[in-house]
């Protein structure tokens, strides 16, 4: 489920620590690693959990509503369309949810009001007056809704951000990524496969695994070599005071990337971390670091320093 684009600012992040000088042996590195990549994933089952918790809230807010002695005729006769939701109901029952709420202690409790928050602004939104209306009763009909809602109601919730923010400290840059994972594994559910519906692993492989713990070791590990190499490309062209201390984190872990995995092609590490770079460091920082990568790149390969079974990915 976590990929590589995630990974990769998972490892920068931790390396950020390391290198402020934060008491971190390399151990302890690599343990926050993936404690890191555990909360992540986490995430990926609270906001799964979210369609049964709302769901769940709905319900109970149309059986209050009957019970009512002045209840209105709507109150009385209310439409269940949306409780009686065919992929929120599959969800729930969910074997592989089940098992991974009850053994990590995932839990919306004492966030009634955020969840009650939550279910209004989808029920006054155009997506669910358009899904009440529609006399289109289908499984299908019934994904699209949540998919929409993690497309256009949660992304803007901002008190569904802050309460995230309460749960975990990991999850401040990761909400937007796993929402899209959220709606990818919405699109892959299949009616037939009821219960056992399965939901995405935590990594898509083992050589994922793999890549992540290489990444981070291997940055550490030849810090020293790497910082040199960087130093060095600096004093040609560019002014040491122009560059963020995360831009230096940023190509420590990009040539840890480019030393250490011959089979991923150059362009993809240098465009991967100057994308990082946009978003992570200084406005201006993409330029000079791909301006210093560039120039350590050529000087790698003219001296026969770089192996790589692919320079580009075609």
């Amino acid at each position: 489920m976590i990929n590589r684009i995630l990974l990769r600012i998972k490892v920068i992040q931790i390396l950020y620590s390391y290198y402020k000088g934060e008491g971190m042996s390399a151990e302890d590195a690599e343990k926050e690693l993936f404690i890191s990549i555990e909360r992540t994933y986490d995430l990926y089952f609270y906001l799964l959990q979210l369609v049964v918790e709302v769901t769940d809230y709905a319900s109970r807010r149309i059986e209050a509503g009957k019970s009512k002695i002045t209840a209105t005729f709507e109150e009385r006769n209310p439409q269940t369309k949306f409780i009686e939701n065919k992929f929120a109901f599959q969800l729930k029952q969910n074997l592989m949810l089940k098992d991974y709420v009850e053994n990590h202690n995932i839990s919306w409790d004492g966030h009634e009001e955020m969840i009650k928050e939550l279910y209004e602004k989808i029920s006054e939104s155009e997506l669910y007056a358009e899904y009440m209306a529609s006399p289109e009763f289908s499984y299908e009909k019934d994904k699209e809704l949540w998919r929409s809602v993690f497309k256009r109601v949660i992304p803007v919730d901002e008190s569904l951000g802050r309460e995230l923010e309460e749960i975990s400290i990991y999850w401040n840059d990761d909400a937007d990524t796993v929402v899209s994972f959220i709606i990818k594994t919405i699109k892959q559910f299949e009616e037939e496969a009821g219960e056992n519906q399965r939901l995405q692993p935590m990594f898509k492989d083992d050589e994922d695994k793999e890549f992540v713990r290489d990444l981070l070791k291997n940055a550490i590990y030849h810090s020293s070599d790497y910082r040199a190499l960087i130093d060095k490309h600096i004093g040609k062209s560019w002014d040491m005071d122009r560059l963020a201390f995360m831009d230096i984190v940023i190509m420590l872990a990009a040539l840890s990337e480019l030393h250490s995995f011959p089979n991923i092609p150059i362009n993809v590490t240098m465009n991967e971390f100057i994308e990082i770079t946009k978003s992570y460091s200084t406005p201006k920082s993409h330029v000079f670091v791909n301006g210093i990568l560039d120039s350590i790149v050529k000087d790698l390969r003219e001296n026969k320093k770089l192996i790589k079974v692919a320079y580009v990915n075609r």
